[in-house]
């Protein structure tokens, strides 16, 4: 099965969110953590999470990018279950019987917007629409595996 994996290629997660994503952690959208916020009262660090923000399910840290990678059913059932005690202990879900079967939608969703081939890298833009969070997904399509060497941003010289 494909899921997301955060991946990051330069250090500016760890300046740019209040807390972020360790490499290498399953990941979900996470919108819901935004669903009761108003963008107006948001730091600009939670705006930064809400507006480009993946959800690691280890550390609960954000990651501008993920990758698409394989992961087993065992791995696949411990991020539900981290999703569904991050929920009971950080928004309130009442017990774990109430929280498994939101946590497995989230883990559902994720594992949906992995239609591309391994290794393909997606960034998420997020905004409050008339609707409610509106999501769009980035494809980026490297040429191998390894992404030591792609560069998303740099600084041009004048």
């Amino acid at each position: 099965m494909k899921f997301l994996r955060t991946i990051r290629l330069d250090d500016s997660d760890v300046s740019v969110y209040e807390r972020a994503a360790e490499p290498g952690e399953w990941a979900v959208p996470g919108s819901f953590a935004f669903l009761d916020m108003d963008p107006e009262k948001m730091s600009a660090k939670t705006l930064q999470a809400f507006q480009h923000g993946f959800l690691g399910t280890r550390t609960f840290g954000w990651s501008s990018l993920v990758e698409i990678a394989e992961i087993s059913e065992d791995e696949y059932q411990q991020v539900v279950d981290r999703l569904a005690a991050h929920l009971i202990s950080d928004y309130g879900a009442p017990h774990i019987a109430a929280a498994l079967p939101v946590a497995g939608d989230e883990a559902d969703y994720a594992a949906t917007i992995c239609e591309h081939e391994l290794h393909t890298l997606l960034a998420i833009g997020r905004e409050f629409g008339d609707e409610g969070i509106e999501e769009s997904l980035k494809v980026i399509r490297p040429n191998a595996a390894g992404h030591e060497g792609l560069k998303i941003w740099g600084v041009e010289e004048d």
